[in-house]
């Protein structure tokens, strides 16, 4: 009888075959992240407090909802109720509100890398709910409250995957909090000046046209094209985070004069009047030193 032995294929076809093991064998070996690729996707998280608050965060175990989470409390004779919350990493923050239930007024905030922070409870937030805004790092966004479904004042945190799955163990300020832990940690958010930018407290489409130095802080006139509006923002470089007098003004030629002034932590304003074709008077104030210009930028 013939001998049977293996089939013999052509040179062409078994070097076909044999680069499509290795392809379907390189892609079932996962593959590391480069350290580049980490970098850019690295996110890092500061305390969601002013800069210098010390609270405890308390990772709750068991029977916290959901696990993971953190509980921002008192710490010392420093009473949480009330405290400015921060953005502690930059991201766009949408805002929420339960009423009496679960998280009650709370906001999420998504980051460059699919991520996201919760922060709930809160008494007040900078935006109704509905709205979004972009955030840099150290953003004030709301106050500490017990809104929902909470028994005393205190900030529930999340840091959560791309894919919503709560980080048992996440890390702020570089201290990471485990499970069953309560450490106390100390804000550097916010600390190496104002958090807020013109651009972002008048809104989408205004950009700067002119400025003018205060002490203490500067005064900003700014322009739509988009809807013909000017918007003044006086910004606080002193005593950020501390309530202060500041004001910013706008006066559109042959018209009253529109005024925001109080004591504020960050900044006065936004002031915008509908100025298009029309020359515009503006300026502010921070403490006792002030900036009023003539009617200008008249096209």
């Amino acid at each position: 009888m013939p001998t049977i032995g293996r089939p013999t294929w052509p040179k062409t076809l078994r070097t076909t075959i044999t680069a499509l093991l290795v392809t379907f064998a390189a892609a079932l070996i996962p593959q590391a992240a480069s350290a580049q690729d980490a970098g850019v996707l690295a996110v890092s998280h500061k305390s969601p407090f002013n800069c210098g608050k010390t609270f405890y965060a308390n990772n709750w175990l068991p029977d916290h909802s959901p696990s993971g989470a953190i509980d921002w409390q008192d710490y010392g004779g420093d009473d949480i109720d009330g405290e400015t919350v921060r953005a502690t990493a930059a991201g766009t923050a949408y805002f929420y509100d339960l009423g009496n239930t679960s998280y009650g007024k709370w906001i999420e905030i998504r980051h460059s890398d699919g991520t996201r922070t919760r922060y709930a409870h809160l008494a007040t937030m900078v935006k109704a709910a509905g709205g979004s805004m972009t955030v840099s790092q150290g953003t004030a966004i709301g106050t500490v409250g017990s809104t929902g479904g909470s028994n005393a004042p205190h900030l529930h945190y999340e840091q959560r995957n791309s894919a919503g799955t709560v980080d048992t163990s996440p890390t702020v300020e570089g201290v990471t909090v485990s499970l069953g832990q309560k450490t106390a940690i100390k804000s550097t958010n916010a600390c190496s000046g104002n958090p807020y930018t013109p651009e972002g407290v008048c809104g989408s489409g205004y950009s700067v046209i002119d400025s003018a130095a205060l002490t203490g802080g500067r005064a900003y006139l700014l322009y739509n094209s988009g809807n013909g509006y000017n918007c003044v923002v006086t910004l606080k470089t002193t005593s950020l985070g501390s309530a202060s007098p500041v004001s910013a003004f706008l006066e559109p030629e042959g018209e009253s004069r529109t005024t925001d002034s109080g004591s504020y932590d960050y900044y006065a304003g936004p002031v915008k009047r509908d100025a298009a074709g029309q020359c515009v008077k503006w300026g502010g104030s921070v403490g006792s030193s002030s900036y009023t210009s003539g009617f200008e930028h008249c096209s």
